[in-house]
């Protein structure tokens, strides 16, 4: 290993991938609601799933990664756009990084980040509500997921509110 990486096998990309979908399920149906007819987000997260199961880690899911951020920046509302990112995070957790940079953990939880954003946005700005979804993604997280997410630094500041919310949700798992 080369000075500033960390290890990161296969299994541990799986139970990151694995995490942020789970995330992403509950916010799917926010962009399908506003956008019934693009089924992007909803195929970023099943290349998702067929890589946590054991599938490839190849072009497929790399462009269905790709489709869901498309989507999300065609989406026609804030909520669905979020949602699609969600969704985009999900399949792009896959491609996490074995670098000691704390921008690594948007890959790990700003699928949880993001769908916390839109379902706050559903709700007309409500915090409480990302403060649920963010609670919900806490108890999401195994062991596993968190001893992964300890071997990088802790979140970096910026990214507006997804990004507070990937802070709130890194110090959360890190003191558990």
């Amino acid at each position: 290993m080369r000075s500033g990486e960390i290890e990161l096998g296969t299994d541990d990309l799986r139970e990151v991938t694995r995490y942020a979908a789970r995330c992403a399920e509950g916010a799917l149906e926010l962009f399908e609601a506003a956008r019934p007819d693009d089924g992007r987000p909803s195929e970023a997260l099943d290349a998702a799933w067929a890589f946590a199961r054991g599938g490839e880690r190849g072009k497929a899911l790399r462009d269905a990664a790709w489709a869901a951020l498309r989507a999300a920046k065609e989406a026609p509302e804030p909520a669905a756009a979020d949602a699609a990112r969600a969704a985009m995070a999900a399949a792009g957790a896959a491609y996490l990084h074995p670098l000691a940079d704390a921008h690594q953990v948007k890959h790990v939880l700003g699928s949880a980040a993001h769908a916390a954003r839109a379902a706050e946005l559903a709700a007309g700005g409500d915090p409480a509500v990302a403060a649920a979804r963010i609670d919900d993604a806490r108890r999401l997280a195994t062991p596993a997921l968190v001893e992964v997410l300890r071997r990088y630094p802790p979140a970096p500041g910026g990214g507006g509110r997804v990004g507070e919310l990937v802070r709130t949700l890194d110090a959360a798992l890190r003191s558990a």
